[in-house]
């Protein structure tokens, strides 16, 4: 989107594969009024989006992961413009996710809830997440679990949550754990390969690894 120059109606367009249809005009609004290079990019298992402020000759630019479902790459993308709008009035004087960053973030989802854009049940989820947003969608389990029920499903794929106590499980990179108890709202895995403990998101997409013999571990 910022290799060459094209048209309002064409940004639109290409954005609308994305997050709803609704949503785009608003969104390439703000790309051309707040001078935001926006790139889509690979799926990235350590962050959904990100924010870099202006720097040198490079200005905004924002970059969110393209396997999102239409909804999350909207929130992701709106958490991402909030670091924006929370730069350019508080350059880095405030935290990154702090009281600051709250306001914008909720400032500029405001507009997309008048829309109707969203499900119910991810409305009522957003709503709650939205009176204290946090520095990732991600750290609230209520409203990634009503997300990912609008992701596309990828066969012999689980969560983590799903799985019984002392389950054994693999990632996508093909590193494989068992799964032990729940500490606080993540799950305490073990490395079977290191004997390292991990803290696991419970709605991690794994493999599962049930027919894995208990002497592998």
């Amino acid at each position: 989107m910022q290799t060459s120059p094209i048209s309002k109606l064409d940004k639109v367009t290409v954005l609308q594969k994305f997050i709803p249809a609704e949503a785009a005009p608003l969104i390439v609004k703000w790309i051309d009024h707040y001078q935001v290079a926006l790139k889509i990019t690979r799926n990235r298992n350590s962050k959904l989006g990100d924010y870099r402020h202006p720097y040198g000759k490079a200005g905004h630019r924002i970059s969110v992961n393209h396997n999102l479902n239409c909804y999350s790459f909207l929130i992701t993308l709106v958490h991402e413009f909030a670091h924006m709008l929370n730069w350019n009035r508080h350059k880095n004087k405030v935290k990154p996710h702090g009281l600051e960053w709250k306001q914008a973030f909720q400032e500029m989802m405001a507009p997309f809830f008048e829309m109707n854009i969203f499900p119910e049940d991810i409305l009522l989820a957003l709503k709650a997440y939205m009176n204290n947003p946090a520095a990732s969608s991600c750290s609230d389990v209520k409203l990634m679990r009503v997300l990912k029920q609008y992701d596309r499903k990828q066969e012999d794929m689980v969560t983590v949550e799903t799985l019984p106590l002392n389950a054994f499980f693999a990632m996508k990179n093909g590193r494989k754990f068992q799964k032990l108890e729940l500490i606080r709202k993540r799950y305490r895995c073990v490395e079977l390969s290191t004997r390292r403990m991990y803290l696991f998101n419970p709605l991690a997409e794994v493999k599962d690894l049930s027919a894995l013999e208990q002497e592998s571990a």
